[in-house]
């Protein structure tokens, strides 16, 4: 009896350490799409670190189901964080991203990737409240700030954009993304070589 136990208490905190890790800490996150590239590629395994704390320009995780009217349940979505809470967003139709009326470089993207048409439009770029009345968002998020003109991220809410701008379904097209519906932050293995545009970029 000593002798099994000696191997099964090992073994069972180790698989208690595991499901701890994955419940409360990291959650492995398979990449779907060209939305991320050339960043994070379609099939990509990462992993979303549930207690990093969300900053611009933070790749993230979230539950899609209920923001993008064709995700299916608890589906989850990759994308970059452009806007925080009480930011304003401006993007040109040459590609240019300014937000709160500072410039912003997108130094992780090409300039092919920064064109701001999507498969929906935008070609003549677009600001936070264009791109709502293009998409009836208006009525969606009209409680959540107290109005119907959106011109700043409401408060516990995120936009978000994929990194190839021509190409990522995004908050474009279905919104504000609740805090609420945060899966975790995308963390890469310090050995890649674009580890610093996924884990920490700075614009």
């Amino acid at each position: 009896m000593k002798k099994a136990l000696s191997w099964i208490i090992p073994v069972a905190i180790g698989l208690l350490l595991a499901l701890g890790i994955r419940f409360f800490w990291l959650v492995p996150v398979n990449v779907s799409g060209a939305s991320m590239e050339p960043n994070l590629k379609n099939g990509q395994h990462v992993v979303a670190v549930k207690t990093a704390p969300v900053k611009r320009y933070s790749v993230i995780v979230f539950d899609a189901g209920g923001v993008d009217a064709n995700a299916a349940p608890k589906e989850n979505y990759v994308k970059r964080v452009i806007g925080m809470p009480g930011d304003s967003i401006r993007y040109s139709k040459t590609g240019k991203l300014y937000v709160n009326g500072k410039y912003q470089a997108q130094n992780y993207i090409s300039k092919y990737q920064q064109q701001a048409g999507t498969v929906t439009g935008y070609q003549n770029g677009f600001n936070l409240v264009s791109a709502a009345r293009q998409n009836d968002w208006s009525n969606k998020w009209s409680m959540a700030i107290g109005n119907n003109r959106i011109n700043k991220v409401p408060k516990n809410c995120y936009f978000v954009m994929g990194d190839h701008r021509s190409v990522s379904e995004d908050s474009r097209m279905y919104g504000f993304v609740p805090k609420s519906k945060l899966v975790g932050v995308v963390k890469i293995g310090v050995w890649k070589s674009n580890h610093k545009v996924i884990n920490n970029y700075q614009n």
